[in-house]
């Protein structure tokens, strides 16, 4: 059964002080339970949390299936998250998404078979003028082509 770790909780609790209604947390305090959890969030990571903020699992889980940020599988080592919005898309993101998949023998949004990749698709990354660009974990990286980013990838293996 998962449980936050007590550094977690306190990131949590200290989220909680910065507002002024505990379901403004929600959203920080996904973030924390998705690292917790090894990158995604299931029923057990919202119950945690619930039970941290004092705020029902629903309120939670509205938030957490609204928004597409949070990852509601398992994901690899990892997360290549290819913009999908117009920029990206009139810039070749279509084309990009499909070659990364290819070259790492991995169907979007599955986990490759040896644990290290995730590609999926992101809604506006906000970064228009550098299209077509990915989110690898946290990094940006813009101005992509379907070369350029297999070795971005490469240099990961």
């Amino acid at each position: 059964m998962f449980q936050l770790s007590a550094e977690a909780k306190q990131q949590v609790l200290n989220e909680l002080k910065r507002y002024e209604s505990k379901e403004s947390a929600v959203l920080p305090a996904l973030y924390i339970g998705q690292r917790e959890n090894k990158g995604f969030i299931n029923a057990e990571v919202i119950k945690a949390l619930s039970s941290v903020m004092e705020i029902p699992e629903s309120h939670i889980n509205e938030v957490f299936t609204f928004y597409t940020m949070y990852n509601k599988t398992p994901i690899g080592k990892y997360h290549v998250q290819v913009c999908r919005t117009l920029s990206c898309m009139l810039n070749g993101a279509k084309e990009l998404t499909a070659h990364l998949c290819k070259e790492l023998n991995v169907k979007l949004n599955d986990v490759s078979g040896d644990g290290r990749f995730t590609v999926s698709e992101a809604e506006c990354l906000g970064s228009c003028g550098t299209a077509p660009m990915m989110q690898i974990n946290d990094k940006y990286y813009e101005n992509l082509t379907p070369e350029s980013a297999m070795n971005l990838l490469r240099g990961m293996k």
